[in-house]
C-alpha cells in the first residue's frame, strides 16, 4: 500500500529488500551490515512517523487535497489524487519514478514534492491566465458584434421611422389638397346656386310687378316709361350663351358705339345690316336674323405695371336708352313720387271680360312655365283674335321661349306678334307703346337697327310728346351712323326741355363728332352732373376729357378722367379704352419676348427692306392708296394710311400692290385673325401731331416697324414715356393707354404697323371677340 506524506502527495510503492544469507564477518561484510541497518531505522522511523501523522490526525488531509483539488483538479473528479499527479509531472515533463538509480527503496522528498507541486500551480496559473485572455477577447468580439448589430438595428428603425414620418407628411398634403379641392367646388357650386337662386328672385320680383301693372285698370301715357320694367333688358338676354364661349363674354346687342372704329371714337357708328324695310318699318319676309354675337360685358381690367393707376373698366357696347335706365330713380324725384305714378292700362273692355283666363296664362309665364304658357296664350288668341292682350302675351311667351332656346327664329316670331299686338283695334295706349318698345329692344338685338328705328319712329308719332321715346329714337340714329338725323331729334328734345341731361350729353357728343370741340364742351359737362339716366357712361366722361385736352385746358380734363376712373369706367388715368376683357396683362411698353410672338418680329425686322421697297412703291405710283386719317385724331399736318387687313379680314385689292408684304405676314395668325385690329402702312408728314389719345380695346397689342425715319424730330409718347422709332426695328406699346405722336422732321416718316392679339387672350376668347 502506497503511503501518503505529510505533504499530502502518495508515496511510491517501494519493494522491500529480501534478506541476504549470512556469510563471514569480514570488514567489508561489517560496513554493509551498518548501511543496512541505518537503512532499516530510516524505513522504520518514516513508517511510524506516517502512522503517527493519520493516527493522531496531525495533517487535515481533506483541506490540503481539497486545496490541492482547485489547481490540479486534471481529471475532473473534484479532488486531487495519483491521477492529477501524473498528469501534473507529464505536463511538466519531469516525471518522478518510484525507483531510484541509486536504489530503489529511496523515498521522494517532501521538498521535492512541494516545489513541482508549485511549479505546476504556477503553470496552471499561466494556462488560466492564457485561457482567461483568449475568452476575454472572444467575449470582446462577441460584445462588439453584439453592438454592431444593435447599432444597425438601431439605424433601421430611426430611417424607418423618417420614411414613415415622409409617407405620413405626404398623404396629409394630398389629403389636405384633396380637401381644400373639394371645399373649392362646393364654394363654387354654393356660389353658383346662391346667384341662380337671387337671379329667380330677381326675376319672380320683376314678373310680380309686372303682374300688378297689368291688372290695374288705369294709367296716363306719360307713365308708360315704366313699362321696361316688365321686360327684360337687352344686355340680359340669352345669359345662357355665357358657357358657351368664355364667362366673361356674354351676349349683349350687336350694334355698338364706334364698332368698327380703331382709336378713340368720333361718332357713332352704324351697325352693318343687309335687312331691308318696307314702307311701315317691318322686317319682310325674307330677311333672316344674323347670328347671334357676343360682345364683352362691362368687364374689370386688371392691375396696371408700372406706377399706373390700376382702376375697373367697364366696356359698353351700346348706348343707354332712357328707357333702359328708367328704373333708377330720377335726380329730384321722390319716392313718393314714384308711388303716386299710374300704372299702365293693358286691357280694353273686351280682355277685362276674359281677365281670369289672361291672368292664369300669365300666371305660368310667371312661373317659368314657358312651354305651357306659350300653348295657352296661342289658345286664347286663336280663341280671341281681336283680344290685344292675349296676342301681347303670346308675343311675351316667345320672347322668353327664344331666350330659353336661343333662338333668332323665335325670337322673329315674336318681333312680328308684338306689331301684330299693336296694329289690333282698340288696343290700349299703354299696349302699344309696352308693344312697340319691346318690339324696338328685341329688333335691335337682332341687329336689325334700321327696323329698330322704323318702329321708334312709329312710336314718336304716336306719342309726340313723351321726351324719352324721343332720346331713343336718337340714339337709333346714332346707331345708323345717322349724327345729322340725332342731331335734330336732340334739337327738338333740348328745345321742349332745355335741363335733359341725357339729350345734353348726347348733343354735346355730336358736337364733337363734327370737331366743335369748344361748343361739346358745357353740353357735355352739364350732361354728365345732371346724374340723369343714362348719362353715366365711359364714352362722355373720354370725350369731355379729350375736349379739354384739346382746347389747352389738361388740368380739368384729368379731373373728368379722374372722375371716370372712380365711376369705374377707366382702368386709370392712363388706360381708357372701353372694349375689354379682364384679367389681361396691362402695362403700355412691351418687349417681343413678353408678347411671345418673337418669331413675328425677328421675320418683320430681317425682311424690313423687302416691305418697305413695296411700301415706296406704292408711295410713289400710287399715293391715293394712302388714305387720309378720318379719324379726327391730328391737331395738324398730314397722316395718310395704307390698310392691308381690316378687323381680322385681308384687303384683297391692297395685297396685290405689295404681295411680298402680305405673304410674309399671312403665316402669322396672331396678326391676320386679329379681329380688333389693323395692318397697315402710316405715312405722316412733317408738322404733324396726333393729339393724346387711346385705342378702343385692350385685346391687342400694336407693333410699328420703321421703314423709313428721319434722323430727328419723329417721336411717340405711350404714358410718360417717349420713344423714338429706328429703321428695320420693331417697337410694341399697348394703345389702350394714352399716347401721342410728333412729326418735326424735315421729311416723311413711314412705318408697318402690325396689330396683334394680346397674348393671354384664349383661342375661344378670340373666336368669340366681336370685330373692332
Amino acid at each position: 500500500m502506497g503511503v501518503t506524506q505529510a505533504d499530502g502527495t502518495k508515496m511510491a510503492n517501494v519493494e522491500e529488500p529480501q534478506a541476504v544469507p549470512a556469510v563471514g564477518k569480514s570488514p567489508k561484510k561489517s560496513e554493509g551490515h551498518s548501511i543496512f541497518s541505518w537503512l532499516i531505522v530510516l524505513a522504520l522511523l518514516g513508517a511510524w512517523m506516517s502512522v503517527a501523522v493519520v493516527w493522531f490526525d496531525l495533517v487535515e488531509y481533506k483541506n490540503v487535497v481539497g486545496t490541492l483539488g482547485k489547481f490540479y483538479d486534471a481529471d475532473g473528479d473534484g479532488d486531487f489524487d495519483a491521477e492529477d499527479a501524473k498528469v501534473l509531472l507529464e505536463s511538466e515533463k519531469s516525471p518522478v519514478t518510484t525507483e531510484s538509480k541509486k536504489g530503489s527503496k529511496e523515498n521522494i522528498s517532501v521538498t521535492s514534492k512541494i516545489k513541482s507541486a508549485s511549479k505546476a500551480e504556477k503553470h496552471k496559473e499561466e494556462m488560466l491566465k492564457k485561457i482567461k485572455e483568449h475568452s476575454t477577447r472572444q467575449i470582446g468580439h462577441k460584445l462588439k458584434a453584439a453592438l454592431k448589430e444593435q447599432l444597425r438595428m438601431i439605424h433601421e428603425k430611426i430611417e424607418a421611422k423618417k420614411i414613415a414620418k415622409l409617407a405620413l407628411a405626404e398623404v396629409r398634403s394630398i389629403l389636405a389638397q384633396e380637401e381644400e379641392e373639394r371645399k373649392a367646388i362646393l364654394a363654387a357650386k354654393k356660389a353658383k346656386e346662391e346667384a341662380e337662386a337671387k337671379r329667380l328672385e330677381e326675376k319672380a320680383r320683376k314678373e310680380k310687378i309686372v303682374s300688378e301693372k297689368n291688372e290695374e285698370p288705369t294709367k296716363t301715357a306719360d307713365t308708360s316709361v315704366d313699362h321696361k320694367a316688365e321686360e327684360k333688358p337687352p344686355v340680359e338676354s340669352y345669359k345662357e350663351t355665357e358657357s358657351e364661349v368664355e364667362k366673361d363674354e356674354k351676349p349683349v346687342p350687336v350694334a355698338s358705339f364706334n364698332a368698327d372704329k380703331v382709336d378713340a371714337p368720333s361718332s357713332f357708328q352704324p351697325f352693318d345690316s343687309q335687312e331691308s324695310i318696307d314702307s311701315t318699318g317691318e322686317d319682310t319676309p325674307e330677311n333672316k336674323a344674323p347670328e347671334m354675337m357676343l360682345e364683352p360685358q362691362p368687364t374689370v381690367v386688371p392691375e396696371v405695371a408700372s406706377d399706373l393707376t390700376p382702376g375697373t373698366m367697364t366696356e359698353t357696347s351700346k348706348p343707354q336708352s332712357t328707357s333702359e335706365s328708367t328704373q333708377e330713380s330720377t335726380p329730384g324725384m321722390t319716392p313718393e313720387t314714384e308711388v303716386k305714378k299710374k300704372k299702365p292700362s293693358l286691357l280694353n273692355k273686351f280682355d277685362k271680360t276674359i281677365k281670369s283666363e289672361i291672368n292664369a296664362a300669365e300666371k305660368l309665364r310667371k312661373k317659368g312655365k314657358v312651354e305651357e304658357a306659350l300653348r295657352a296664350f296661342e289658345a286664347l288668341v286663336q280663341k280671341y283674335p281681336q283680344s290685344p292682350r292675349s296676342r301681347y302675351g303670346k308675343a311675351q311667351a316667345e320672347d322668353d321661349m327664344a331666350e330659353k332656346l336661343r333662338s333668332n327664329e323665335m325670337l322673329l316670331k315674336a318681333v312680328n306678334t308684338y306689331r301684330e299686338a299693336a296694329e289690333l283695334p282698340d288696343a290700349p295706349a299703354d299696349l302699344i307703346k309696352a308693344t312697340l318698345k319691346r318690339r324696338a329692344d328685341r329688333q335691335q338685338f337682332l341687329g336689325r337697327t334700321k327696323g329698330s328705328l322704323a318702329t321708334l319712329e312709329r312710336l314718336v308719332q304716336i306719342f309726340p310728346e313723351d321726351i324719352t321715346l324721343k332720346n331713343d329714337l336718337g340714339v337709333a340714329h346714332l346707331l345708323i351712323g345717322d349724327n345729322n338725323g340725332a342731331k335734330r331729334v336732340y334739337e327738338e328734345v333740348l328745345a321742349m326741355a332745355s335741363s335733359d341731361g341725357f339729350a345734353k350729353v348726347h348733343y354735346g357728343f355730336i358736337l364733337k363728332s363734327e370737331n366743335k370741340i369748344a361748343e361739346s364742351i358745357p353740353y357735355l359737362k352739364e350732361g354728365l352732373e345732371s346724374g340723369a339716366p343714362g348719362t353715366d357712361d365711359g364714352r362722355f366722361y373720354f370725350h369731355l376729357g379729350d375736349a379739354l385736352q384739346r382746347v389747352g385746358d389738361p388740368t380739368r380734363a384729368l379731373e373728368w378722367y379722374e372722375a371716370g376712373y372712380r365711376r369705374g369706367h377707366f382702368a386709370s388715368v392712363w388706360q381708357r379704352s372701353l372694349y375689354n376683357v379682364p384679367g389681361l396683362r396691362a402695362q403700355p411698353w412691351w418687349t417681343a419676348k413678353e408678347t411671345g410672338y418673337t418669331d413675328l418680329v425677328r421675320t418683320l425686322e430681317r425682311n424690313w427692306m423687302t416691305i418697305r421697297e413695296e411700301a415706296l412703291a406704292v408711295l410713289d405710283t400710287n399715293s391715293g392708296l394712302f388714305l387720309p386719317e378720318d379719324e379726327n385724331l391730328r391737331e395738324t399736318g398730314n397722316w395718310g394710311q395704307f390698310t392691308l387687313w381690316q378687323q381680322g379680314r385681308k384687303v384683297g385689292p391692297s395685297c396685290q400692290s405689295v404681295p411680298k408684304t402680305c405673304a410674309l405676314v399671312e403665316r402669322f395668325k396672331e396678326a391676320t385673325t386679329c379681329k380688333r385690329g389693323q395692318i397697315k402702312f402710316s405715312v405722316m408728314q412733317p408738322g404733324t401731331h396726333v393729339w393724346p389719345h387711346t385705342g378702343p380695346t385692350n385685346c391687342r397689342l400694336r407693333m410699328h416697324l420703321g421703314l423709313v425715319i428721319p434722323a430727328r424730330g419723329c417721336r411717340i409718347r405711350c404714358t410718360n414715356q417717349t420713344r423714338e422709332w429706328e429703321e428695320g426695328k420693331v417697337l410694341i406699346f399697348d394703345d389702350s393707354f394714352e399716347h401721342e405722336v410728333w412729326q418735326d422732321a424735315d421729311s416723311y416718316r413711314l412705318i408697318f404697323i402690325v396689330d396683334v392679339w394680346h397674348p393671354e387672350l384664349s383661342q375661344s376668347q378670340r373666336h368669340a371677340l366681336s370685330p373692332i
